[in-house]
């Protein structure tokens, strides 16, 4: 894993969800968890067919929001459940507090959010900051993963300063101009060596 999720948002999704996605595997991304929980299982379905067939000659993984694969083999889980997870290659879930972070059993990671601010949820305004993501690190022993409002190289790199096994990126994506040059400055800020 080079430190980055893409997660798709297509209504943000400036040069359309899939060629958005293979510009930033373009730019580096292996890792992309597919969200679109609001389309037609059939059409999740096919578009995790289509962002497998992107990903695959980079030895990428597509990673789904939810228990079910889509005929793959990585899930995304919500905080509330499924518990315990099934059993793939590769299960994240996401995390906001102590006490969900309490609840992890077997999970490969979690997203803990939201770090900053973030456009994709306006209204949201329970920002953990880089404190809180401190915080929330010194109760788990999962690899933690930052998510929320995370828009520059800046603040991707001092999420992993603070302790962050990586970063998962949104909005900034969807609406990047470039998406390879941002994903390709994104993964350059994560893995630098530490300060």
């Amino acid at each position: 894993m080079n430190g980055l999720i893409v997660v798709t948002d297509r209504a943000q999704a400036r040069h359309g969800l899939v060629r958005t996605i293979a510009r930033a595997v373009e730019g580096g991304a292996r890792r992309v968890l597919l969200r679109e929980k609001d389309l037609p299982a059939d059409a999740r379905r096919a578009l995790a067919d289509e962002l497998r067939a992107i990903l695959a000659p980079a030895g990428g993984r597509l990673i789904v929001a939810g228990p079910d694969p889509l005929g793959g083999d990585a899930v995304h889980l919500a905080a509330a459940g499924p518990y315990p997870p099934p059993v793939l290659p590769l299960v994240g879930r996401s995390c906001h507090d102590e006490a969900e972070l309490a609840r992890l059993t077997t999970e490969d990671y979690v997203t803990v959010s939201p770090i900053f601010r973030t456009r994709s949820k306006p209204g949201y305004d329970a920002e953990l900051g880089l404190t809180g993501l401190a915080r929330l690190l010194g109760r788990t022993a999962a690899r933690v993963v930052a998510l929320g409002g995370i828009e520059t190289a800046a603040a991707a790199r001092a999420c992993v300063d603070t302790g962050a096994a990586g970063v998962a990126v949104m909005g900034a994506v969807m609406r990047a101009p470039d998406p390879a040059a941002l994903v390709a400055t994104l993964i350059g800020a994560v893995a630098e060596p530490a300060r």
